[in-house]
């Protein structure tokens, strides 16, 4: 029996963590348009969250209007642009942003600072993004080691954002095909910020279910010390396979159903 193509299935989360007074972090779930996006925005004064809900608006509008990603991501951050120039509170407002767009199982991933994507199976983890970041900067140059980067004091630093007029933006783009076996995790640096990759691998490993893996990394994030907003969007695509197929698959085989006899 030939293997049937199974639809994306997902789930998100978004919490406010244990420091912070309020959540600027903003999911979009959007299966009609294969469009998925974490936003962790910043500002002061509770404009973060403007900027971060503002941006991931705007990007379902552009994709919806016939807009590529990377043309609605320059949208986005027109539109945060002109929210500050029109109202003084949202002066120097801005956000983070990591998208994915689906087109069957090839995507296209954008992303701006440093909110991640990663690609995930049984065994392995890889990082899709590359951070706009200071850290990151001195990692790529030799100066500091991933470890060192995890507890320097500039770690929040970064170079890139929507809402900034000082400088032209730069949108990270990769093109990707998702496996049956794979998953995308799309996340906010409040769980990097507590997590390693390899301790990322590790939970995505012991899960069953996509709503039980987001509920274990931002459970662990919290415990691990819960800093700032923590947010997430996991991503599986799998095959429908006969029940004389079927295998265990670790994290993913609730993913995998045998078809009806």
């Amino acid at each position: 029996m030939t293997p049937i193509e199974q639809p994306l299935v997902y789930a998100a989360q978004s919490v406010v963590g244990r420091v912070r007074e309020h959540n600027e972090d903003a999911l979009l779930s959007c299966p009609e348009l294969a469009l998925w996006a974490v936003a962790d925005g910043m500002g002061g004064h509770r404009r973060g969250e403007v900027a971060s809900a503002l941006a991931l608006q705007t990007l379902r509008a552009a994709c919806a209007d016939g807009q590529d990603l990377f043309a609605a991501v320059h949208a986005a951050n027109c539109a945060i642009l002109a929210a500050a120039e029109e109202d003084g509170e949202c002066r120097g407002m801005g956000t983070t942003l990591v998208a994915v767009r689906f087109a069957g199982s090839d995507f296209q991933l954008a992303w701006v600072g440093d909110s991640r994507a990663y690609r995930v199976d049984a065994e392995h983890i890889e990082r899709l993004s590359h951070d706009h970041s200071w850290v990151q900067a001195m990692i790529d140059a030799g100066e500091l080691s991933v470890e060192q980067a995890r507890s320097h004091p500039q770690r929040n630093i970064i170079f890139q954002c929507l809402g900034r007029d000082d400088q032209a933006l730069d949108v990270g783009l990769v093109q990707g095909h998702l496996q049956p076996h794979e998953l995308l995790l799309l996340c906010s640096d409040g769980l990097t910020g507590e997590l390693t990759d390899a301790q990322i691998q590790q939970l995505c490993a012991s899960a069953a279910t996509l709503d039980e893996l987001v509920t274990l990394l931002i459970e662990r994030a919290n415990q691990m010390g819960g800093n700032d907003n923590i947010s997430c969007i996991v991503l599986g695509r799998g095959l429908l396979e006969p029940v004389e197929a079927a295998r265990p698959r670790g994290f993913l085989s609730k993913l995998f159903k045998p078809l009806k006899q």
